[in-house]
């Protein structure tokens, strides 16, 4: 692998003459960037998406930032590449429709029982009530949620995909200017989610912090909790289910 020396130099080849030992060696650095982002928005799925699908598109995410990244720029390749990827992999999975309208439709569907059980119970159901309700699986509702909280994510990303590939070189939303009252109303989420994050149980607030704050895959914190991947991820969506009136009401703000 080459230090950050030799990288410099890969970068002058691969710019200059498009050398194809250059090229190999600079694909096989950030490579790593594609399965962070294939574990990342794997975890979301649905169960019929094939993760070797999600890694190939993540390379053809990588391949076009080679492409089109200028070393002179004042910015990262990681940076850019990383945006790339995502875009890549959020943009295949909407052509492809493996995220079907029925997912959605299924996780409105269910909204729509979980409304009509709390009126009946005047109180929020426990997933085992829910799932008893509805005929369901508990862990199908869980996967339900958190397919949904997926998607209200993917809808954001779309914002930023569904540009002119020509002008779309590198662009980030001014998340920065908002007005005072999307500010007060910011403030106020953020108070109330702080507040049910901290109602949650000790493992359901370690998955959270170090998945969205410390940005670590579900392996990855598998690995640091001493406890599988699948269980990373059971604890993972259980926690989606717990927050998942906020977090419907915060991703729609954000969109």
């Amino acid at each position: 692998m080459p230090d950050k020396t030799d990288e410099t130099v890969y970068w002058d080849k691969w710019v200059s003459d498009r050398d194809p030992d250059a090229g190999d060696l600079l694909v096989k650095k950030y490579t790593p960037l594609v399965s962070y982002h294939v574990q990342r928005i794997y975890a979301g799925l649905p169960k019929n998406v094939p993760r070797d699908e999600l890694v190939s598109l993540g390379m053809v995410g990588l391949f076009d930032a080679l492409n089109k990244f200028d070393p002179k720029r004042d910015l990262k390749f990681d940076t850019y590449a990383s945006f790339r990827i995502r875009g890549s992999i959020i943009d295949g999975l909407r052509k492809e429709d493996w995220l079907p309208r029925s997912a959605r439709e299924k996780a409105k569907k269910l909204e729509t029982q979980v409304e009509k059980l709390e009126q009946r119970l005047m109180r929020h159901p426990s997933p085992e009530e829910i799932a008893e309700y509805a005929g369901l699986p508990v862990d199908e509702i869980y996967h339900t949620v958190q397919e949904h909280f997926f998607s209200n994510v993917l809808s954001i990303d779309e914002q930023l995909l569904d540009q002119d590939d020509d002008k779309k070189t590198f662009s980030i939303r001014d998340e920065e200017t908002k007005t005072p009252e999307q500010t007060m109303v910011w403030q106020e989420l953020l108070a109330e989610l702080t507040g049910q994050i901290k109602a949650l149980n000790e493992k359901e607030q370690l998955v959270l912090s170090l998945f969205y704050t410390e940005e670590l895959t579900l392996t990855e914190i598998g690995e640091i909790m001493g406890l599988s991947t699948s269980r990373i991820s059971q604890i993972h969506s259980k926690a989606l289910f717990k927050l998942r009136k906020l977090l419907s009401v915060e991703m729609n703000h954000l969109s």
